[in-house]
């Protein structure tokens, strides 16, 4: 008896550990099957990536890994794909990107089965096209000073790039022609052209040569140069004072206005016009004011001729008593 049950004792045991193995083996889940695929779309600062999940039946998540190289540094939001049997596919859209810079990406998936990273693939963005700002400053520029035209050259290969300034004198029809020497932009395409003395009003720009790249173009805008002398600062109400000075340069017979600060407004109070001084560069002018009461004043140039526009001269403060 002992021997015809033994045989039946090892049978039913290795029955048993079957039993309970084939289950958990038919259980087991493989994680995500993942490829990445080709970018499309590459411009300059931007470009989409694509590629395939399968989820093995797990519910799954995808993203790309990418940057400048294989260690990546950034990726996209995580997109849920489901739980199919079958690939699925992938894409992202990459914003913020450099130009002209290799980027290096992957796929990367994960579900409760585990993470699968996809082969690493990489893409070229474009060239950034060169661009030009330019500006003046100060303007407008009083007859005779200076101004400093800057700018930026922007894009791809923007360093140690020679620019040019060009320069269109008034009444801008001579055309633009190039003045000074050429300027090496630095490490970040900035440029500076000092302009030490300016007595006409003038349009210039920048210029890239050899490249058709230029800058909008910005016209310096000279302005007159109004000086005042006043004959008093204190007077009794009622009483006139004296307005007088020049105008650089000499502009003969152009309008000249008193004005009074009223209510946050210049008011004209008194005219006259520019008349011949002994100096061959500049014109004078005087004019009586009454004063009613004091107050802020000063003289405006009303002229325009193109090469120079008018302008107002200092302030001053006029006090009156009884």
């Amino acid at each position: 008896m002992t021997t015809s049950l033994r045989p039946r004792t090892l049978v039913s045991a290795a029955a048993v550990i079957a039993a309970l193995v084939a289950p958990a083996a038919a259980s087991a889940a493989s994680a995500p099957t993942v490829a990445t695929g080709a970018a499309s779309k590459v411009a300059q600062t931007t470009a989409t990536v694509r590629g395939t999940v399968d989820p093995n039946d797990v519910e799954t998540s995808y993203s790309f890994e990418y940057g400048p190289s294989k260690a990546y540094g950034a990726a996209t939001p995580p997109v849920a794909v489901g739980k199919g049997t079958s690939p699925q596919a992938a894409v992202a859209d990459l914003a913020g990107l450099a130009p002209f810079t290799t980027y290096n990406y992957r796929l990367v998936a994960t579900s409760g089965a585990g993470t699968s990273r996809g082969a690493n693939r990489s893409f070229k963005t474009l060239k950034q096209p060169l661009g030009l700002s330019l500006a003046a400053t100060p303007n407008p520029v009083a007859f005779g000073a200076g101004t400093t035209l800057a700018g930026a050259l922007t894009g791809t290969d923007n360093a140690n790039r020679q620019v040019l300034l060009e320069q269109n004198a008034f009444p801008f029809t001579a055309g633009f022609a190039a003045v000074g020497n050429a300027q090496v932009t630095n490490a970040t395409g900035t440029f500076v052209f000092p302009i030490l003395s300016l007595t006409t009003t003038t349009q210039y720009r920048a210029v890239v040569p050899g490249r058709p790249v230029a800058s909008p173009i910005v016209t310096a805008t000279v302005v007159t140069i109004v000086r005042t002398n006043v004959s008093a600062t204190r007077v009794r109400r009622g009483r006139s004072v004296v307005f007088s000075g020049s105008i650089t340069p000499r502009r003969d017979g152009s309008r000249v206005v008193v004005q009074k600060l009223s209510k946050g407004r210049w008011l004209v109070v008194a005219g006259t016009f520019a008349r011949r001084s002994t100096a061959t560069d500049r014109s004078r002018y005087a004019v009586r004011v009454k004063v009613p009461r004091g107050g802020s004043y000063r003289v405006l140039v009303a002229t325009n001729t193109g090469d120079v526009v008018g302008s107002v001269g200092r302030t001053v403060k006029i006090s009156s008593f009884r």
